[in-house]
């Protein structure tokens, strides 16, 4: 059966995640009565879905075929394997209707528990992601009271991969060991030991010579599990291209690429391709790393984010900036914009609904227990209504104590939710304001500027060779330099001024009532002392400049995507001139030296 694309592909986890729900061990689907042949036969179709997904699918629909000779509970085992295959296919809205029809009608408390877990995955990959942590929130809850081994395995599979998704991996590493204390005797540990993995690979504890990840991978290949074998082996190839192992990498994409071709899961076809494209790149065959570049783009689909076709807008933009291809090379640059702020956007609402669904839960909790508290006060003040005046005066202080407690939970609450209202428009690394917030506070500013006639200025900064910062030091250093960049930033801006990090080393500001000239001052200031204040960590100096577009309100209007495409092709001739210097829309290319107070030594370029 053709798989449908994955509107929203996620990491590693989610890959994991995605053959894992509600997935029953080997022999020990649910058991079916004495003489009930067809509840048999729904057990063993259950139990093949990810060993043999080709037979599976012949076998749901020869029960589809047969359904009405189907008892009441084995149609409703029927209707969750529709909405697990759905799922399996990307069929995301068609999975949600079934599940939710399992979860709310039938009588199976295990058959429910394991579409509740599904479901709560489902939902994430629609990105309906605060009611889905809402779910994994109550679900973690109730965990100590589901007694039934399938279903406990199957929730703690999938909070593990939830929490694991919304940046908690020491969460998710905790559920995944219990998963595999919980793994029934005799099975494979396979599908646990998958989860551990993808727990510690989000919190980069892998590496290519990792004993849980090859142990893995030979126990999945045993097991016959060629999903989960798949996956482990595209994170073992992850793994190698960031240590650079670009042979041994090549050589295990050859050797797993039949077996992924041959499951048609649509998540491991598109990453190998632009894996592939990604060990062409750095192996200096352009000619290959192109021709899977542009087979991963082909896959991909209007409004797809994800980190496959981040990769490949990133290998043909840098193949065609190379040979010279300007035209090509800026579209595939934009296309790697897109993909690389969707994703990191994408990230900062996935964390931010996991904390307000913890938040929001708890606020429940301790609604609950006041009223609890409550209801007890109230039945004591019958029994001794009777009482003396002291009897009266203590329970007014007990009532006070609990409304005061009340209270103070409640303000704790509020204050929590507003700290998450405001981490949820700022970036996590550097405070300011992420790609998403700042472009709609950018908009509501150029609306007020065009009312009032006001002068303003879009600037589009990009650290120049951020990545051999990165290579060179370490992430820790090059995370040091983005925030010591950003401190820069706000000493040369005003606090009318807008500042927003756009993705990656990229950062935007909007300079408000600023003409032309005084922008171009602004942005060669910026310029200048960033090139003047190097980072110094732990004895080590790390200098880096940044190249700079600048789009303004007298040329270009008032609209933000005309200035957003003004400032950013004017930061593509900044970097394609020379870098480490400022562009101005509608410049012709030629340098200028612009003058600035203090720098009479110093030669800034504009061009």
């Amino acid at each position: 059966m053709a798989l449908r694309h994955l509107g929203h592909m996620r990491s590693w986890p989610v890959l994991a995640g995605l053959a894992l729900w509600a997935l029953v061990p080997r022999g020990h689907a649910a058991p079916a009565p004495p003489g009930d042949s067809d509840g048999g036969r729904i057990a063993q179709v259950d139990a093949i879905r990810t060993t043999d997904h080709a037979r599976f699918v012949d076998k749901l629909g020869e029960l589809h075929r047969g359904a009405a000779g189907l008892s009441k509970g084995e149609r409703w085992h029927l209707r969750f394997l529709d909405g697990w295959e759905a799922n399996y296919e990307g069929h995301y809205p068609e999975a949600e209707a079934a599940l939710r029809d399992v979860v709310a009608h039938a009588d199976d408390n295990a058959l429910a528990t394991r579409a509740t877990a599904m479901l709560m995955s489902n939902l994430g990959e629609q990105g309906k992601y605060a009611e889905a942590y809402a779910i994994a929130t109550r679900a973690a809850d109730t965990l100590p009271v589901v007694t039934d081994p399938v279903a406990r395995f199957v929730l703690l599979a999938n909070l593990s991969q939830m929490l694991t998704f919304a940046g908690q991996p020491k969460q998710g590493l905790k559920y995944a060991e219990l998963m595999l204390k919980a793994t029934p005797a005799g099975q494979s540990p396979c599908q646990a030991m998958v989860q551990k993995v993808t727990a510690l690979e989000g919190s980069r504890q892998l590496t290519s010579r990792s004993r849980e990840l090859l142990s893995t991978i030979d126990i999945c290949t045993a097991d016959r599990q060629p999903i989960f074998t798949n996956t482990m082996s595209l994170i073992l190839v992850d793994r190698l291209l960031a240590e650079h192992k670009l042979a041994e990498a090549l050589t295990t994409i050859r050797r797993i690429s039949p077996a992924i071709k041959a499951s048609q899961y649509f998540p491991h076809v598109i990453d190998l391709a632009s894996q592939r494209a990604r060990i062409y790149q750095q192996l200096g065959n352009t000619t290959e790393a192109r021709r899977a570049a542009l087979q991963t783009v082909a896959m991909g689909h209007a409004g797809d984010v994800n980190e496959a076709l981040r990769f490949a807008y990133r290998v043909l933009y840098s193949i065609d900036k190379a040979q010279g291809h300007q035209a090509s090379a800026l579209d595939f640059y934009e296309h790697y914009v897109v993909q690389d702020q969707g994703y990191l956007s994408d990230a900062n609402v996935r964390n931010a609904a996991y904390e307000a669904a913890s938040q929001h839960f708890l606020a429940e909790k301790l609604e609950t227990e006041g009223l609890s508290k409550q209801n007890r006060i109230l039945r004591l003040q019958q029994a001794f209504d009777a009482k003396a005046v002291e009897t009266g005066r203590l329970y007014i202080v007990m009532m006070s104590l609990v409304l005061l407690s009340i209270i103070f939970w409640m303000v704790r609450i509020k204050r929590s939710q507003l700290r998450f209202m405001r981490l949820s428009s700022c970036d996590g690394l550097t405070g300011i304001f992420h790609h998403q917030h700042f472009m709609s506070e950018s908009e509501r500013a150029l609306r007020t500027l065009e009312k009032r006639s006001g002068d303003g200025c879009l600037v589009f900064l990009d650290l120049d060779d951020f990545k051999q910062v990165n290579d060179t030091h370490g992430h820790a250093v090059g995370d040091a330099v983005l925030k010591h960049a950003v401190t820069i930033f706000k000493g040369q801006l005003r606090k009318a001024d807008l500042l927003g990090r756009l993705g990656g080393e990229e950062f935007g500001m909007l300079l408000m009532d600023t003409p032309r000239l005084q922008g171009a001052l602004v942005a060669e200031r910026i310029r200048l002392a960033l090139a003047a204040s190097p980072l110094v960590m732990e004895g080590v100096v790390v200098s880096y400049s940044a190249s700079i577009g600048l789009a303004c309100t007298d040329m270009t209007g008032y609209d933000l995507q005309r200035l957003c495409r003004a400032s950013d092709a004017a930061l593509y001739r900044a970097k394609r001139t020379g870098r480490n210097r400022v562009v101005l829309d509608g410049d012709g290319g030629d340098s200028a030296t612009l003058p600035l107070p203090g720098a009479a030594s110093t030669k800034p370029r504009m061009a």
